[in-house]
């Protein structure tokens, strides 16, 4: 593999503290904005999209994002939710990537997370799509290890986006679902 010269030394380290640094950044915004971010279910698919990054780019703190995911399956197109929240989600979840890229060394010790840099490292997308495509919250430590491990970006995006989509579809069917039972029943 060819080294990248600019990648490097002091530039490397300056990357990393600002990765680091946004990912803190955003967290503290993200819990910062309450019950302001409701507002977004409003705006249909753009608004599920964007509650959806809210909800994934906390760092281990969970957000409801799930939750949002089944109640809207049950007012717009299913298949619409998943493709916008499965997305959003990917978006979202770079703060854990760019968290393991930053280097730093928060979690390193945790078994867990040395747990799901071994599958990481052995599986690779695999690893990250299964991670993905199963309700966890585990799922902020494998972009970690993914961003420690230096898998490229786009193929980290690429099996997130695959397991979350397909994680959403499942939520916002089982929303869609449930409403339709309700309807039934009453």
């Amino acid at each position: 593999m060819k080294e990248n010269k600019f990648l490097s030394g002091w530039r490397l380290t300056v990357i990393r503290i600002l990765s680091f640094l946004l990912v803190i950044g955003i967290t503290i915004y993200i819990y910062s904005l309450g019950d302001e971010a409701e507002k977004l279910k409003s705006y249909s698919y753009p608004g599920i999209f964007l509650l959806s990054i809210l909800a994934n780019a906390t760092i281990i703190m969970p957000a409801p994002g799930i939750a949002i995911t089944f109640a809207m399956g049950a007012v717009f197109n299913p298949v619409g939710v998943a493709l916008a929240a499965g997305a959003g989600a990917t978006i979202g979840e770079l703060t854990g990537y760019l968290a393991g890229f930053s280097g730093q060394g928060i979690i390193d010790d945790n078994p867990t997370y040395q747990r799901l840099e071994g599958w990481t490292k052995k599986y690779g997308g695999g690893a990250i799509f299964i991670l993905a495509l199963i309700p966890n919250p585990l799922f902020d430590l494998a972009g970690v290890a993914a961003g420690a491990l230096g898998m490229p970006i786009h193929r980290f995006l690429l099996w997130a986006l695959a397991g979350k989509i397909l994680k959403m579809l499942a939520f916002s069917l089982a929303g869609a679902g449930t409403i339709d039972w309700f309807d039934t029943i009453f």
